[in-house]
């Protein structure tokens, strides 16, 4: 049960904060600091968290029974029992990075999203992986790697260049070390302490780094820090007690944090400047669709803002089911909510979580009921040749096989500028005309037209 403390700190995060907070972002005094909530990727076994998927893969590696440990699997159970096992620390990370460089993950939508508020000039990650430095380079840099990615390890001090308003390319800072065949970032908690204790040191702490952290507004986004480590980080960034009146706000916004009272209490009555929103993914999204709308006010002001609702864990009866990469979701995120506004009733599976033949069946069995089945194109789906989107894609084009010639089903919509003719797409696709919906703001004659087809829909 969420803590009558939580449920005020949600509260208080109101339209007067998220103000300020866009404010201060386009001022530039924001840093985001990075967590692994954030890092769910796409898996044989469907969406997970890419640590508790790598845990998963390094404990075969190494030998270790999985089933023997906590569940779910963390990268501190599978190390500690492995040095248990008297085995040679080192091998442990040669063997992460090997196994990071068999798969070549997307960027989850929510870092997509962040690298896309090109206010935010320098990134902070306490993770290791690649995924948001691949994120800025592909929103930012079309690709090519062209951020600046600073590591820090204890026995190798990295800084930034120089001051930050003299930054001439985005810069992604590991704070506790990157991807390495070396054991220079963190896989344990034992790493984690020896991390902690060198960035307190006097002569091991990256001075022009942790002069921002100290003067700029924190937004700590999908942190998995325990209740003292959450405390202790924060006193660290902050450099003074953190009773002391300071003109900076921390923003912690996570899957963790409200469901710990004490350390809501903690925050609440000795860190006054320190704010609690739930759910990374959530306040992302929440966050980009507020900072878009800023940078385009015309849009904005041409039609009533709208808000994007998360669709139903099941879906609803007479819905349009809508069919994605899932690189795709801020733009499909857009056009639910236009479809909403417009009294469409939508579903898409948002989170993916479940896997095997039971989530199948559902997708299925929703695709054979739904009313109508709205595929997004986009440059995501033509590079991604395999992927479970074309299994759904496939399944209705089998349905379609029992509709009436002429009658309407399949509704294909492109959210950028990928060329019809070249759609890699099912045959029947390409007889359809393509919609397009730049970003996933669908036109209004098709909102008028998908109006159409249900009022002509036979009872």
């Amino acid at each position: 049960m969420t803590p009558p403390t939580a449920v005020a700190a949600l509260q208080a995060f109101d339209d007067d904060a998220w103000d300020d907070l866009l404010n201060y972002i386009e001022e530039k005094r924001v840093i985001p600091i990075i967590g692994p909530d954030l890092l769910r990727v796409q898996t044989d076994r469907g969406l997970r968290p890419l640590y508790e998927w790598l845990a998963e893969r390094l404990a075969t590696k190494l030998g270790i029974d999985a089933s023997a440990l906590p569940q779910p699997l963390t990268l501190n159970d599978v190390m500690c029992s492995y040095l248990g096992q008297r085995g040679r620390r080192e091998e442990a990370y040669t063997r992460v990075r090997s196994i990071m460089r068999e798969v070549e993950f997307e960027p989850p939508p929510a870092l997509l999203q962040l690298a896309q508020i090109t206010d935010f000039d320098l990134f902070v990650t306490t993770t290791f992986d690649p995924l948001l430095e691949k994120a800025v380079n592909r929103e930012r840099y079309g690709g090519q790697p062209s951020s600046e990615v600073i590591a820090y390890a204890p026995n190798r001090i990295a800084d930034l260049p120089g001051e930050r308003s003299q930054l001439q390319r985005t810069v992604v800072y590991h704070l506790l070390g990157r991807l390495s065949a070396s054991p220079t970032y963190v896989l344990s908690d034992e790493d984690m302490l020896e991390f902690i204790c060198a960035l307190q040191s006097e002569h091991l702490t990256p001075e022009k780094l942790f002069h921002e952290l100290e003067h700029n507004h924190l937004l700590l986004i999908g942190s998995d820090f325990s209740n003292w480590l959450a405390r202790l980080f924060l006193r660290m960034a902050k450099r003074r007690r953190l009773s002391d009146p300071r003109d900076v706000t921390e923003i912690l916004a996570d899957d963790h944090t409200l469901k710990d009272a004490r350390l809501v209490a903690f925050l609440q009555q000795v860190s006054m400047r320190t704010r609690v929103y739930g759910g990374a993914e959530a306040f992302v999204a929440e966050l980009h669709a507020r900072w878009m709308r800023r940078q385009h006010p015309a849009a904005a002001a041409s039609a009533a803002p709208v808000r994007f609702l998360p669709p139903a864990r099941e879906m609803p009866g007479n819905a349009v089911f809508i069919s994605y990469a899932r690189e795709d979701l801020p733009a499909v995120q857009i056009l639910k909510a236009a479809l909403d506004a417009a009294g469409i009733v939508t579903w898409f599976d948002m989170d993916r979580l479940e896997g095997g033949d039971d989530y199948d069946r559902k997708i299925r069995a929703n695709i054979g009921r739904c009313s109508f089945f709205l595929p997004v194109v986009s440059a995501t789906t033509q590079r991604r040749h395999e992927a479970y989107f074309r299994r759904e894609w496939s399944y209705a084009v089998d349905r379609a096989r029992n509709i009436a010639e002429g009658a309407r089903f399949i509704l294909p919509l492109c959210i950028d500028a990928t060329p019809e003719a070249q759609a890699l797409v099912p045959e029947s696709f390409k007889a359809l005309h393509f919609v397009r919906a730049p970003g996933g703001e669908p036109p209004a004659e098709f909102l008028r037209h998908v109006q159409d087809l249900f009022e002509r829909r036979p009872a």
